[in-house]
Protein backbone atom coordinates (compact mmCIF):
# COMPACT_ATOMS: atom_id res chain seq x y z
CA UNK A 1 0.00 0.00 0.00
CA UNK A 2 1.33 3.18 -1.16
CA UNK A 3 0.06 6.22 2.07
CA UNK A 4 0.72 10.13 0.98
CA UNK A 5 1.69 11.22 4.39
CA UNK A 6 0.73 15.58 4.21
CA UNK A 7 2.29 16.49 7.97
CA UNK A 8 4.35 19.73 8.63
CA UNK A 9 5.70 18.90 12.30
CA UNK A 10 9.03 16.74 11.69
CA UNK A 11 8.90 14.84 14.52
CA UNK A 12 4.70 13.40 14.66
CA UNK A 13 5.60 12.96 10.51
CA UNK A 14 8.84 10.62 11.14
CA UNK A 15 6.54 8.39 14.15
CA UNK A 16 3.88 8.20 11.69
CA UNK A 17 6.39 6.73 9.02
CA UNK A 18 8.48 4.83 11.16
CA UNK A 19 4.95 3.31 12.44
CA UNK A 20 3.53 2.32 9.03
CA UNK A 21 6.66 1.25 7.52
CA UNK A 22 7.16 -1.51 10.14
CA UNK A 23 4.01 -2.46 9.13
CA UNK A 24 4.90 -3.13 5.61
CA UNK A 25 3.75 0.15 4.07
CA UNK A 26 5.70 2.85 1.71
CA UNK A 27 5.03 6.46 3.31
CA UNK A 28 5.84 9.54 1.12
CA UNK A 29 5.71 12.36 3.07
CA UNK A 30 5.33 15.99 2.42
CA UNK A 31 4.85 18.99 4.38
CA UNK A 32 2.33 21.49 2.55
CA UNK A 33 -1.01 21.75 1.03
CA UNK A 34 0.80 22.73 -2.06
CA UNK A 35 3.61 19.32 -2.28
CA UNK A 36 0.18 17.32 -1.37
CA UNK A 37 -0.68 18.37 -4.98
CA UNK A 38 1.89 17.89 -6.64
CA UNK A 39 2.56 14.22 -5.59
CA UNK A 40 -1.12 13.59 -6.58
CA UNK A 41 -0.30 14.93 -9.78
CA UNK A 42 3.11 12.53 -10.17
CA UNK A 43 2.33 9.50 -8.11
CA UNK A 44 -0.54 7.30 -7.51
CA UNK A 45 -1.53 6.67 -4.08
CA UNK A 46 -4.08 4.42 -1.93
CA UNK A 47 -4.39 6.63 0.92
CA UNK A 48 -3.60 9.57 2.02
CA UNK A 49 -2.91 10.87 6.01
CA UNK A 50 -4.11 14.43 5.87
CA UNK A 51 -2.90 17.17 9.00
CA UNK A 52 -5.22 19.86 9.13
CA UNK A 53 -3.00 22.60 10.41
CA UNK A 54 -0.54 23.10 7.02
CA UNK A 55 1.50 26.27 6.55
CA UNK A 56 0.20 26.91 2.82
CA UNK A 57 -3.25 26.20 3.49
CA UNK A 58 -5.94 24.83 5.85
CA UNK A 59 -6.15 20.99 5.31
CA UNK A 60 -10.03 20.89 5.34
CA UNK A 61 -9.42 23.45 2.15
CA UNK A 62 -7.59 21.60 0.28
CA UNK A 63 -9.40 18.25 0.81
CA UNK A 64 -12.52 20.08 -0.32
CA UNK A 65 -10.62 21.41 -3.35
CA UNK A 66 -10.04 18.34 -3.72
CA UNK A 67 -13.41 16.38 -3.51
CA UNK A 68 -14.80 18.88 -5.71
CA UNK A 69 -12.19 17.97 -8.58
CA UNK A 70 -13.45 14.36 -8.31
CA UNK A 71 -10.90 13.13 -6.39
CA UNK A 72 -11.75 9.63 -5.13
CA UNK A 73 -8.72 8.86 -3.35
CA UNK A 74 -9.49 7.98 0.80
CA UNK A 75 -8.58 10.68 3.14
CA UNK A 76 -7.60 10.28 7.05
CA UNK A 77 -7.79 13.61 8.54
CA UNK A 78 -5.30 12.79 11.50
CA UNK A 79 -5.62 16.36 13.63
CA UNK A 80 -5.01 18.22 17.00
CA UNK A 81 -8.17 20.27 16.47
CA UNK A 82 -11.32 19.21 18.65
CA UNK A 83 -13.43 22.21 19.37
CA UNK A 84 -16.74 21.54 18.89
CA UNK A 85 -16.43 23.57 15.31
CA UNK A 86 -13.63 21.25 14.09
CA UNK A 87 -15.57 18.27 14.53
CA UNK A 88 -18.70 19.68 13.03
CA UNK A 89 -16.70 20.82 9.83
CA UNK A 90 -14.28 18.13 9.33
CA UNK A 91 -16.60 15.43 8.55
CA UNK A 92 -18.49 17.52 6.05
CA UNK A 93 -15.72 18.53 3.98
CA UNK A 94 -15.83 14.40 3.22
CA UNK A 95 -12.79 12.97 4.40
CA UNK A 96 -13.03 8.77 4.95
CA UNK A 97 -11.81 9.20 9.13
CA UNK A 98 -11.10 11.01 11.52
CA UNK A 99 -9.08 11.26 14.06
CA UNK A 100 -7.50 13.44 16.40
CA UNK A 101 -3.99 13.48 17.83
CA UNK A 102 -1.87 11.81 19.23
CA UNK A 103 -1.78 8.36 17.35
CA UNK A 104 -1.30 5.08 18.75
CA UNK A 105 0.15 2.99 16.43
CA UNK A 106 0.79 -1.05 17.81
CA UNK A 107 3.88 -2.63 17.77
CA UNK A 108 5.35 -4.41 14.77
CA UNK A 109 6.13 -7.26 17.09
Amino acid sequence: MHVLLCEDDDLIASGICAGLSAQGLTVDRVASASQARQMLQTAKFDVMILDLGLPDEDGLKLLRRLRQQGEILPVLVLTARDAVPDRVDGPQARPDGYHPKPLDLPDPA
